[in-house]
C-alpha cells in the first residue's frame, strides 16, 4: 500500500484525510492519507525514517519551517515563500505550493475584477500564497497583524477609510475555525458594503461568522472549501507527476 499524509501541529478539524482516501477508495487505488500532528517541526526527520511516504501536504504551523528540510523548492514555492505539498522524487523531497491553485480557483469565481485594493488578514503561510496572487494581478495590498513589525498595519489601525477603500478583504488566519467558530477577525463590519467581495480561507465551518457578518453588510462572499478542494487535487497531481517520472 502507499502511503500519503498531512503534517501539523493540530489536524482534528482536517478535511484532507476523508478527501483522499473517498478518492482512493472510489478509484481503487490501493494508497492510503494519514495525519501526522508534529509538536515541532524538527520531529519531521524521525516521521520520515519511520514511515514510507510517497507525498505529503503541510498545514498550520509549519508551511515555512518546512522549507529548511527540504533538497529542492519550487520557484512559485520559493517566491511565495510557504510549502505545503512536498514530493518525493530520486530520493529528494522538492517542496510546492498549491495552495495557489486553490487561491486562484477562489477569487476567479468570487469576481473580484473592479477589485483594486485588498486587506489580507494574517501573516503565515496563507497569506504569503494570497499575497503571491495578488501581485500576479496586479492587486494592491496590505497585510493586518496583530504585530507592527509582522505586517504593513496593525488591526488598532484599521480606519473606516482604510476598510472603505480595500474592497477585497481576505481572511489567512484560522480564527473562526472549528471548534471556535464564535470568533471572527476584529475589524469594523459596519463599514463593509455591498462593494466589497470578503474571502474566507477557512473552510470548517462552511459559513464563518466572518463570512456571515459581511453578509449582513450586502458583501459577496466565498468560504474556503474550493479552495481546499483544489489545492488537494493539485497536490496529486504533483504526487502522480512524481510516479510517472520514477517509471
Amino acid at each position: 500500500m502507499r502511503h500519503f499524509g498531512l503534517i501539523g501541529r493540530t489536524l482534528g478539524h482536517s478535511f484532507s484525510a476523508k478527501f483522499f482516501n473517498s478518492k482512493f477508495a472510489a478509484e481503487q487505488i490501493d494508497a492510503d492519507y494519514l495525519l501526522f500532528e508534529l509538536e515541532s517541526i524538527d520531529e519531521l526527520p524521525k516521521l520520515l525514517a519511520t514511515m514510507p511516504l510517497e507525498g505529503f501536504n503541510v498545514t498550520i504551523p509549519y508551511k515555512q519551517s518546512i522549507m529548511r528540510y527540504l533538497d529542492e523548492i519550487t520557484p512559485e514555492a520559493r517566491e511565495v515563500g510557504a510549502v505545503n505539498c512536498v514530493e518525493f522524487s530520486d530520493g529528494k523531497l522538492i517542496g510546492h505550493n498549491t495552495d495557489v491553485r486553490g487561491i486562484e480557483a477562489s477569487l476567479h469565481w468570487l469576481d473580484i475584477e473592479n477589485c483594486k485594493r485588498a486587506l489580507i488578514l494574517g501573516t503565515g503561510g496563507a497569506s504569503k500564497a494570497v499575497q503571491h496572487i495578488l501581485r500576479t494581478q496586479g492587486i494592491e495590498y496590505k497585510c493586518v497583524s496583530r504585530s507592527s513589525e509582522r505586517g504593513d498595519i496593525t488591526y488598532d489601525e484599521l480606519t473606516p477609510e482604510i476598510i472603505a477603500q480595500h474592497t477585497l478583504i481576505i481572511n489567512a488566519t484560522p480564527v473562526g475555525m472549528h471548534p471556535d467558530v464564535a470568533q471572527a477577525p476584529d475589524i469594523s463590519y459596519e463599514h463593509i458594503g455591498p462593494e466589497h467581495r470578503v474571502f474566507d480561507l477557512v473552510y470548517n465551518p462552511a459559513n464563518t461568522e466572518f463570512l456571515r457578518r459581511a453578509k449582513e453588510r450586502g458583501a459577496m462572499t466565498m468560504g474556503g472549501m474550493l479552495m481546499l478542494q483544489t489545492q488537494a487535487i493539485a497536490s496529486w497531481h504533483v504526487w502522480r507527476k512524481a510516479e510517472e517520472h520514477t517509471k
